[in-house]
Formats: C-alpha cells, structure tokens, sequence
C-alpha cells in the first residue's frame, strides 16, 4: 500500500516540476508547480456537455480509466514492503489493466464519430501495441534472473552486484522511461502541446471530453507517470537500509521515512528529466515512430539473453 500513497503524492507535484523546468529552460517564469491542480479544480466544478452522437461507452470511457490506473497502483510494490494486491505473476494484470483503460479510452473516442478522433485512436493503439512487448520482454528478464514472478519479489531479490546486473538495470530503467513517456504520449512521440492536426494523437482522443470527465483523464495520466516512476524506484532503492550513529542501529521507522523521501526524491528527478527532455528534444518524424518504439523490443531483448547466459541456460549442453 505504501508505493500506491507515495505515488499519489507524487502525482501532487509532478506535472507541475514538469511546467516549471520547461518554464525555465525556455526563460520564462511559467506557472506555480500548483497549477496544473488547480486547473484540474476548475475542471471538477464544471459539467460535462456530450454530443448526442456519443453513446454510453464515451460516457464511461474516462472514469474506466481512471479506475484501471488506480487499481494497477494497488499492484505497485514498496522497497522492503509488499504490495497491496500483490501475487505471482502480478506483473501481467498491472500491464493489462492499464491496457484495459486504454483500449476503453480508444473506444471513446471511436464513439463519437469522427475521423479525427479516429486517426489519433488508430496512433495510439499502434504505439500501445508496439510498446507491449518491450515490457514484458524486460520482466520476463527480471523474473528468469530472480526467479519470481511477483513484482515485489523481482525487486527485492535484484541485486546490483557485478557489471552485468548493472547493464540490466540501466536497461530495465532506460525501457521504463521510454515506456512511460509513450504511454503518457510526450515526447518524441507526441507532443501534448501541439496544434498541428496531422500529428496529434493524445490531444486529439480527448478533443470531445469536457469538464469532470476532462479532468478524470488529466489526473489518470499524472498518476500514470508516477506509476512508472514507482517502479523506477524499486530499482534505485534497496529493500533495507543499514546504516548506524554511534555504535547503535538506526530506528528502522526512520529508515522507511528514508526511503520514502528517496523515492519522492527519484519522482521529482523523474519530472525534471522529462522537463528537460521535451525542452531540447525534437518530436519525431511520424513514420519513424513505430520503428523507434519497436526498436525498444530489441533493446530489452540484450537484456533477456544476458540474463540467461548469467543463469547458464545458454552453456546447457
């Protein structure tokens, strides 16, 4: 329960340090870190106004959404702690749960009709598509490293002990990121602030939504990127502690305060990266995006076949 209550404080703050390191690359002040909360506010006062061409699946679409991302954060494990709802092979269901408020919202917007809407639609579950493999990929690797498929036993059972589990662990941090921004459509896939309607894919599915539902969709994609963000940190952050003042061990209660700031600490650096990536970095080209994404399969496949040369299954005769 623990990596569900630092994700959702996370979420208070990371759309805002995004705004803000923008803010002050390009040289402007910008707005609070607050802000993009206080926007979702207004949003949350204000009705939702429905075209009477949509049916009840764009009705429901974002609220479904909602509900997959929050309920994959009850499979988020804690380092040192166990997740909520976690068990064997748990990493499946938190993948098919997020796909499953992802294939809702591409029906939504689907539903109302329009061929716009249907081009981004058709963008976003080609890039959803392509990103899969790559995360199963890479815990299919962490699970045949560990021998555990839960994630809390994956995480507390790897162990950076040697230059080959370091390469792994860049990897599976590296794909992590890369998973993250194309799930949450930023950059270099997309760009959540373009006005260019040829290449639009995120903005353009939630052109028909208003209101509450609006802002259903805007928290969803915060606590989505803190979603990924958690699970970054499970790499970074040991299972335990030891450190000692004195002769005398530390309170393991301060330790868990420790390691709750570590992991709000990797949030923020999180947010700032991604500031700072979608500052200097161009969006690419949109036919060079499936290759890039697809070429993120091949990446987490390095890792696969190191993990089984470490754990001999290569060598067996």
């Amino acid at each position: 329960m623990m990596g569900f209550l630092v994700s959702v404080v996370s979420a208070l703050f990371f759309p805002g340090i995004i705004l803000r390191v923008k803010s002050i690359a390009s040289g402007r002040k910008g707005p609070g870190i607050l802000q993009p909360w206080k926007n979702i506010a207004v949003l949350l006062r204000k009705a939702s106004v429905f075209s009477p061409v949509t049916g009840i699946i764009f009705r429901i679409a974002p609220a479904v959404y909602l509900a997959t991302i929050l309920c994959s954060m009850l499979l988020l494990p804690f380092p040192g702690m166990g997740s909520f709802l976690g068990f064997e092979g748990d990493f499946v269901l938190f993948a098919y749960l997020l796909a499953l408020g992802k294939f809702l919202f591409i029906l939504g917007a689907l539903d109302t009709g329009s061929s716009f809407e249907g081009m981004g639609a058709n963008r976003e579950a080609l890039y959803s598509m392509l990103a899969e493999p790559a995360f199963f990929i890479l815990f299919g690797t962490l699970a045949l490293l560990t021998g555990h498929t839960s994630m809390q036993d994956i995480f507390s059972s790897f162990r950076f002990a040697g230059d080959s589990s370091f390469i792994i662990g860049a990897i599976a941090v590296y794909l992590l990121i890369q998973i993250a921004m194309i799930e949450n459509s930023r950059m270099p896939v997309d760009d959540p602030k373009t006005h260019l309607e040829l290449t639009m894919i995120h903005e353009v599915m939630i052109l028909d939504h208003s209101g509450f539902d609006l802002a259903l969709i805007h928290i969803g994609t915060t606590l989505k990127f803190c979603l990924y963000g958690m699970l970054i940190a499970c790499f970074v952050v040991p299972p335990s502690l030891t450190m000692s003042f004195g002769g005398g061990a530390v309170n393991p209660v301060l330790m868990r305060f420790l390691q709750v700031g570590i992991c709000l600490g990797i949030q923020g650096v999180f947010a700032a990266m991604i500031g700072l990536l979608e500052s200097f970095r161009a969006r690419k080209k949109m036919v060079r995006n499936p290759q890039f994404i697809a070429t993120l399969s091949s990446i987490a496949l390095v890792a696969f076949f190191l993990a089984l040369l470490l754990t001999f299954n290569l060598m067996a005769p």
